[in-house]
């Protein structure tokens, strides 16, 4: 049986005179298609992730193929049960991903080489490769290729600095990067390029696409696909599942985020349903007790109800010691 629901993730490079007009005329005619999502617009191009029944998601794909900026737009297409997104929002910003560079990278200019998923998957089992996960450290948690570097990040503009960090690693080798639908590692892969590095290839349309061919299969994928929907993830390989996320609180196998209570941290954990209770979704003492924690607004819960809860999490550290 068909979906009734589509999800489109897609990104173009291109320039857009009047980055602001633009904006305004996309999120009108999104709302009048009564489309949901996320689009960002810059004067270097479009990237956004949008959902909707199958006639508006195939209407707003008409729409762009007939727009002089859009055409030739490649759309990743997922079925759903309803959309994905609470909201339609159309942002107007800088750059299309953040990665603030001082001279900032032309993708249609320079950029590693694109591999299709068949030569991705071969190129990821050659000895004289590496292979570089361009994604945040609680995607590469969720789930990640076999054997892929997982930098020590917490958002994508901080990747160039861990590169230059830890530079003697990868100097010599053949260099693959990846992220999810491919627009990070199209400035990725060409700041490698700027930055000597000779022999750089990306996976073309990211891990949803490989996900989706039918020779690979998602084969040599661990774990799912982090996504920035209601969805949170979605699996990719078709041929074994192996889970990699681990519950931040017991270590046990674990797919399932939540945020911290804490507004001021806000941390990404993966954590059972269970552990999310007993530790009131909080990564941290400091963050169980802050004052504004959101959990304990959430479920009104008393100073003396926290106090107990606290006093049990410290007995069971001590038992588990």
């Amino acid at each position: 049986m068909e979906s009734s629901y589509k999800v489109l993730l897609y990104y173009k490079y291109v320039h857009i005179e009047n980055p602001e007009e633009c904006t305004n005329e996309h999120k009108q005619v999104c709302d009048e298609l009564g489309l949901k999502g996320r689009i960002i617009i810059a004067s270097e191009g479009i990237n956004g992730t949008v959902s909707g029944t199958v006639e508006q998601t195939d209407a707003y794909m008409e729409f762009m193929n007939n727009h002089p900026l859009f055409k030739e737009t490649i759309f990743k297409i997922d079925d759903a049960k309803e959309h994905a997104f609470k909201k339609m929002r159309v942002r107007c910003r800088n750059e299309l991903v953040t990665l603030r560079l001082e001279n900032d990278i032309n993708p249609n200019a320079t950029t590693g080489k694109h591999l299709k998923p068949k030569e991705f998957f071969e190129a990821m089992q050659r000895e004289d490769t590496v292979v570089i996960d361009a994604r945040n450290d609680y995607e590469y948690d969720l789930g990640h290729f076999k054997g892929a570097v997982r930098p020590d990040i917490n958002a994508f503009r901080e990747l160039p600095q861990w590169i230059k960090e830890n530079k003697q690693q990868f100097e010599g080798k053949k260099i693959l990067t990846y992220c999810t639908g491919g627009i990070r590692c199209e400035k990725f892969s060409g700041w490698l390029l700027e930055e000597g590095f000779d022999d750089v290839s990306q996976l073309e349309g990211g891990i949803v696409t490989y996900g989706k061919d039918p020779e690979v299969q998602g084969e040599l994928w661990d774990g799912l696909c982090y996504v920035f929907d209601e969805r949170i993830s979605v699996p990719v390989n078709g041929k074994e599942h192996v889970i990699v996320g681990k519950d931040h609180f017991s270590g046990e196998p674990c797919e399932r985020y939540v945020n911290c209570a804490n507004p001021e941290c806000n941390k990404k954990i993966l954590c059972s349903e269970e552990n999310e209770h007993k530790y009131m979704r909080s990564c941290s003492d400091e963050c169980r007790v802050h004052p504004r924690n959101r959990y304990i607004a959430q479920h009104d819960l008393s100073e003396e109800e926290v106090h107990n809860r606290l006093m049990a999490i410290s007995n069971s550290r001590t038992i588990n010691a």
